[in-house]
């Protein structure tokens, strides 16, 4: 294909799916498919929830009507309207069930969806992070048997691992460097080219698919398991009577030293990728030690830092029944709406078992949205009428470190900082 012959389909318009479409849509017509009909509409209004894309860019960009010969973002719940792409990207989540074990659901029904409109000479190309061969062993079979394709002959495919950062306003799809590879030679340069059109950064294109999925996974893996290790370090430096983050900030002297803080591990990444790495290790015959030791410990802050929170006010002779305690944030990180997969829930519900009365503050997050995802209540605003035996910063809002919290605690009243973003003079303890 040449390519001003590129119409973009993108299946999945949440934090990844959407940002993705309205760079392309600056470039080429694209179709942005979500099964969600709310999600559309209010996207083809010009207002995106998720606050990733202005809504001025989101205006400039969308577009009411399908023409293949029109750039811009036509938004559809229409499996139908997709039927005049030729380049498709799958952007749908990739959660765990309960048991931590990885859901593909999402994903065959998205390959499911793209088999029924799928034609000759058309490339899929998958951005959810996956284990190694799920693209190929999972996704691609369920394409051949909705299509009646053959892969690789009458379709193609590619595997482009995203790298959004929610909330991130600096770090943008545009500006991150893409990973890309294809089912062929030929087709992992299409699918290179095409993304170097809207990747400010630079691609690097990968040897396989299997080495791209490869690539992803590990990169949360990563991060999960150096979080876990600072996150032990604290636990050891806390007995020890010592602060953690004086002693990361005296370890960051030396030009080596990795810059992990201490902290709750949630979201839909870092939580949960892991758990896809070690599915397929385990799969071939291999026990991933070291990548589960660090999710137990990471699943388990929580609790630490509640336990941390009830010995405080104890030191402080506050009785722990019945007290009054503010919690700051229940998103799953600042300074972003999403309270999918938060790990703030679990300080909550731990010290809920000790019979405090909670409060729950947090102004990015919309209550509608924590009484569906946790059935818990939360304020929108707090006031200084109510004085409080203990504050828990517990997610870094931008509101948040611009307020003196002690106005808030009763005289013998403590401050958490999970996030050991508040001034050190201001709090109790932190994390």
């Amino acid at each position: 294909m040449e390519n001003s012959s590129y119409v973009i389909g993108v299946i999945g318009l949440g934090y990844v799916g959407l940002p993705l479409a309205v760079e392309f849509a600056k470039h080429f017509p694209v179709v942005g498919f979500d099964i969600n009909e709310q999600r559309v509409a209010q996207l083809s209004e010009g207002y995106d929830f998720t606050l990733e894309v202005e809504t001025g860019l989101l205006s400039d960009v969308t577009r009411t009507g399908l023409d293949a010969n029109e750039n811009g973002l036509f938004c559809s719940c229409n499996a139908d309207d997709l039927k005049g792409c030729n380049v498709f990207i799958v952007t749908v989540p990739t959660p765990v069930d309960r048991n931590n074990r990885p859901d593909l659901t999402p994903l065959y029904k998205a390959s499911a969806t793209l088999g029924n409109v799928l034609k000759k000479g058309d490339i899929v190309v998958y951005e959810s992070t996956v284990y190694p061969g799920v693209t190929e062993d999972e996704c691609v079979p369920v394409l051949e048997k909705h299509s009646g394709l053959k892969y690789n002959q009458d379709f193609y495919c590619g595997y482009s691992p995203e790298r959004i950062n929610p909330g991130d306003k600096v770090h943008t799809v545009a500006t991150i460097k893409k990973i890309t590879s294809g089912s062929t030679p030929e087709i992992a340069n299409v699918v290179d080219a095409l993304y170097s059109r809207v990747i400010t950064a630079g691609t690097h294109k990968a040897a396989s698919i299997k080495v791209a999925e490869a690539a992803k996974v590990i990169e949360n893996s990563q991060r999960d398991i150096n979080i876990a290790f600072v996150n032990e370090l604290a636990m050891i430096f806390n007995l020890l009577g010592i602060d953690t983050h004086e002693v990361l900030e005296a370890s960051s002297t030396k030009w080596n030293f990795l810059p992990f803080k201490p902290g709750l591990v949630g979201g839909h990444c870092i939580g949960v990728d892991p758990y896809y790495l070690a599915q397929k290790a385990q799969e071939v015959g291999y026990h991933p030690e070291i990548i589960l030791a660090g999710r137990r410990l990471n699943d388990g802050m929580g609790k630490f830092v509640a336990g941390e929170v009830v010995k405080l006010m104890i030191k402080n002779d506050i009785f722990i029944k019945g007290a009054n305690v503010l919690v700051l944030g229940i998103t799953f990180k600042e300074n972003c709406p999403d309270v999918r997969n938060t790990r703030v829930v679990d300080i909550i519900s731990e010290l809920a078992t000790y019979g405090v009365n909670l409060t729950i503050y947090d102004p990015w997050a919309k209550p509608e949205d924590v009484m569906k995802e946790y059935q818990t209540e939360i304020i929108g605003e707090v006031s200084l009428d109510k004085k409080y035996d203990a504050v828990v910063l517990a997610v870094a809002h931008k509101e948040f470190l611009a307020t003196n919290w002690r106005n808030y605690t009763t005289d013998a009243g403590i401050i958490y900082d999970v996030k050991g973003c508040l001034e050190q003079s201001m709090v109790n303890a932190r994390l």
